[in-house]
């Protein structure tokens, strides 16, 4: 999850979709005050950074490619070829990511499509073999 990126209102959407969820790893970065910002579960790996691009680099450096589904809390487009080339199923959260996420991706803005939406998208994914 990218804290500067995406408001904490969707990141907070999207911590109540996956709150029931075992086996979940949330990495988060960002300015201190945007991680500030959200009440984290216990757990959650939390990275302050700021500076250009250095929340994307730490991003990138926690990704575990795996056929487990991914969601990018980001809209940077930065991530389109993590999302391209990522065995399993991609989920981007964001209200207004790159085209080349779009591409890659489903896209779900939680604050405007629903927390259901995300749910939907949730078990999909989790059911695929």
């Amino acid at each position: 999850m990218d804290a500067d990126n995406v408001p904490a209102a969707r990141i907070v959407t999207l911590l109540g979709a996956v709150a029931a969820l075992d086996d979940v790893r949330l990495v988060a970065v960002g300015h201190p005050e945007a991680l500030a910002a959200v009440n984290w579960p216990a757990g959650a790996q939390l990275t302050a950074a700021s500076g250009w691009q250095r929340a994307d680099l730490l991003l990138a450096a926690a990704y575990r490619p795996d056929n487990a589904p991914l969601v990018l809390v980001s809209g940077d487009g930065d991530f389109g070829l993590l999302a391209a080339r990522h065995p399993g199923p991609v989920l981007v959260v964001s209200e207004a990511p790159s085209g080349r996420l779009r591409a890659a991706a489903t896209v779900i803005d939680p604050v405007h499509d629903g927390p259901g939406r995300l749910e939907q998208w949730l078990t999909a994914a989790l059911a695929q073999p």
